[in-house]
C-alpha cells in the first residue's frame, strides 16, 4: 500500500478528532532496524499530513526506552514509547505511563490488546511456537511437529535450537513446559525440570541471537527449534524452507506495547497518533511490514500477509498471555537459576 493511499484512508480516523490549535512535535521512542523503516516509509509521513503534527522517531531497544524513561522520569523527553510486553508492564508499575484517552476505534481491540488497564496497550502481537526446515523434515521422512512435546524426541537431538530466557521466546518457553507438567508462572518447578531432563539433551545451542539462530537453520545444524511468528516470516522471506508452528496445545503471545508517557503537561497529539495506529491501515502496514498480527478486529489482510501472522479471532483468541505481575517479580531469581541448572 502507498503512504498516499494510507494518508486518504486514515485521514477518516483522524478527522473525528478535535481539531488541535497548533501542530507539534511528538516525541516517539520506539524500536530501530525494519520498524523503523515501516514507520518513516509508510505510517509517519501519513499521519503527520493527516495532522500536521511532526514525529521525532528515538529508535533503541526495550531495554534503552526503558532506561531513558527511569533517567528522565522528572522531565521526559518521549511522549509516546512502544516497547515489549514485559518492560511495558513495568512502566507502568513505576508511573511512566499516563492514560490512554477513550477513543472510538479502541471499540474494535482484541480484548488481549487491553494489557493494563487504561495506561498502556498491545499495537501488535507475535505467536511463540515451533519452526522447522521443511525439505529436512521431508528428506527425513519426518511428520511435520504440532505439539511442544517435539522438543522432547531424541531424534532431533544436537539438531534443535531455542533462545535462552533472557529472551521472550525462551522465557515462554519455561513457562509453556510448566503448564505441560501441572504447575505453571507460580510453580515454575516442573517447567525448569523438564528444560533440564527432556528438552536440554536436544538442544544444540540455547541461541540469543536472531543471526546466530537464522545461520544455524541456514547451514544445516538446527532443523528445529522455537522462535516467534514474525523472526519465522522473516526467514521464510529470504527463500529458505521453513516453517511456523502453532503448536495443539497452544502459543504464547509476545505483544509490542503503546502507551503515552506521564508529563505535567502531555501533548494532545500524542493521544490522536497512539489512535492513528490502530486503525486498520496503520495494522495493516504493521502486519505486511513487521509481521505484527493487528489486534484491530476490522483488520481485512492479504491471504498471503494473514498465512504468515496470528490473526482472526479464532487464531487470536487461542494465543496464551504471560502473567508478568509474577513473571517480572522472578525473572531475575529464575534466570540466576537458569544460569545454574539448564546452560550450565
Amino acid at each position: 500500500m502507498k503512504t498516499f493511499t494510507l494518508a486518504l484512508a486514515t485521514a477518516s480516523c483522524i478527522s473525528v478528532l478535535p481539531a488541535l490549535a497548533t501542530a507539534e512535535d511528538i516525541y516517539v521512542g520506539s524500536y530501530g532496524g525494519s520498524t523503523e523503516n515501516v514507520f518513516k516509509q509508510r505510517i509517519i509521513p501519513a499521519f503527520e499530513k493527516a495532522t500536521g503534527h511532526k514525529i521525532i522517531y528515538v529508535a533503541g531497544n526495550s531495554t534503552d526506552t526503558l532506561a531513558k524513561l527511569q533517567a528522565e522520569r522528572n522531565n521526559p523527553q518521549f511522549d509516546v514509547v512502544l516497547i515489549d510486553d514485559g518492560p511495558m508492564e513495568q512502566a507502568v508499575q513505576y508511573g511512566f505511563c499516563g492514560s490512554i484517552e477513550p477513543a472510538p476505534i479502541y471499540d474494535d481491540l482484541y480484548p488481549l490488546a487491553r494489557i493494563a488497564n487504561d495506561q498502556a496497550l498491545a499495537l501488535g502481537v507475535v505467536a511463540t511456537g515451533l519452526f522447522y526446515n521443511t525439505e529436512a523434515f521431508a528428506k527425513a521422512g519426518w511428520a511435520a511437529p504440532d505439539s511442544w512435546e517435539a522438543l522432547t524426541d531424541a531424534k532431533y537431538a544436537d539438531r534443535m535450537v531455542i533462545p535462552p530466557i533472557s529472551n521472550g521466546y525462551g522465557l515462554q518457553t519455561l513457562l509453556m513446559f510448566a503448564d505441560l507438567r501441572g504447575g505453571g508462572a507460580s510453580n515454575i518447578d516442573p517447567g525448569f525440570k523438564a528444560l533440564i531432563d527432556e528438552v536440554g539433551p536436544n538442544v544444540l545451542a540455547w541461541e540469543p541471537s536472531p543471526g546466530k539462530m537464522t545461520e544455524l537453520f541456514q547451514n544445516g545444524d538446527a532443523v528445529i527449534g522455537v522462535w516467534g511468528s514474525g523472526r519465522v516470516k522473516a526467514l521464510q522471506d529470504t527463500g529458505f524452507p521453513v516453517k511456523f508452528v502453532y503448536p495443539k496445545e497452544g502459543a504464547y503471545a509476545l505483544f509490542t506495547a503503546i502507551c503515552p508517557v506521564a508529563k505535567k503537561q502531555p501533548k494532545a497529539g500524542s493521544q490522536q497518533f497512539i489512535q492513528f495506529l490502530f486503525s486498520p491501515e496503520s495494522q495493516t502496514a504493521l502486519a505486511e511490514g513487521q509481521a505484527w498480527g493487528p489486534v484491530n478486529s476490522k483488520v481485512t489482510l492479504a491471504p498471503e500477509v494473514a498465512d504468515k501472522v496470528p490473526y482472526g479471532p479464532e487464531q487470536i483468541g487461542q494465543l496464551k498471555s504471560v502473567d508478568y505481575g509474577i513473571v517480572n517479580a522472578k525473572r531475575a531469581e529464575w534466570t540466576n537459576r537458569w544460569n545454574r541448572t539448564v546452560e550450565r
